[in-house]
């Protein structure tokens, strides 16, 4: 089942990771890129390990690793993939076949380590460059590893020459909402979740509930997050409520009732084989509570 909250941990800090590991989220991703100066891959490298080979319960671990035209990628696979992570994140990808080609190391390191074949997934970041908005529709072709496809709105903006990546008023700028809407629509495309990008200030709790309900609304089913502070929101939004789900029940039991009917009503609206759907997701999403991985 996909992760509701997505925690970010920089891999070379050994006492933010314990507590990040205690913060409720659904997946911790040890983060071997931004976070990590050049000086400090190594041990970060050799935590992550560490990390991810000790006993443990809680949290699905993740490795995000530099992207795969830095140079550093694969001394990052190599150093990780014997302790078996849940998956790899790939910033900077920049079209399906980055991740079919990331797939073919994985299928390697995995027979080295023993590890069962295709356990590892994996995470693009899917529009951090300005190639890689034209090819969201790529990811269809990804192959089975892919798990979802998530954006980030600080490295495309930057890439162009933009400012900032949010307007006076907060809202992002439009090639970020091209971004996010196009994320969203590369992933249903690829049948796997979207996952929403980081809301960046961790003391806002107000605008990170406001954020996420708006993701969760528009079609996001997680969420990366920054900060532990910002975990339970992105729980409680990203979870359905029991009206929904009870919603939800109504509507597929009333199509179960009807065998072959494309509309139905219910309280006093007419529903279609849209709406089916939606509420078929809907439960879907409860049921990933209690089985982050």
């Amino acid at each position: 089942m996909t992760p509701r909250s997505w925690l970010f941990v920089p891999a070379d800090a050994p006492a933010k990771i314990a507590k990040a590991q205690g913060a409720g989220a659904d997946a911790l991703i040890l983060d071997l890129e931004d976070s990590v100066a050049l000086a400090r891959k190594d041990d970060a490298r050799a935590i992550t390990a560490a990390t991810l080979a000790a006993p443990r319960s809680g949290p699905a671990l993740w490795v995000r690793i530099n992207p795969l035209g830095s140079g550093l990628a694969l001394a990052d696979l190599a150093a990780v993939m014997r302790a078996g992570p849940a998956g790899i994140v790939l910033p900077k990808a920049e079209s399906g076949a980055d991740v079919v080609m990331l797939a073919h190391y994985l299928d390697a390191l995995e027979a080295a380590a023993g590890l069962p074949p295709g356990q590892t997934s994996i995470l693009p970041i899917a529009t951090e460059t300005p190639a890689s908005v034209f090819n969201l529709g790529t990811y269809a072709q990804a192959g089975a590893r892919l798990a979802g496809l998530t954006w980030g709105a600080e490295d495309l903006p930057a890439a162009i020459g933009a400012t900032a990546s949010r307007n006076p008023d907060g809202g992002l700028n439009d090639l970020c909402r091209l971004a996010r809407s196009l994320c969203l629509a590369g992933a249903a495309s690829a049948n796997v979740p979207a996952i929403e990008t980081v809301y960046p200030d961790f003391r806002d709790e107000a605008g990170l509930r406001a954020y996420a309900a708006s993701g969760r609304r528009e079609g996001f089913c997680a969420m990366l997050a920054i900060h532990p502070a910002q975990v339970p929101v992105i729980n409680e939004v990203m979870t359905p409520s029991p009206a929904e789900l009870a919603h939800a029940a109504r509507v597929v039991e009333i199509f179960a009732a009807n065998p072959g009917a494309g509309v139905v009503a219910l309280d006093g609206k007419m529903l279609d084989l849209p709406h089916l759907k939606q509420a078929r997701k809907t439960l879907a999403l409860a049921r990933k509570e209690g089985d982050p991985h």
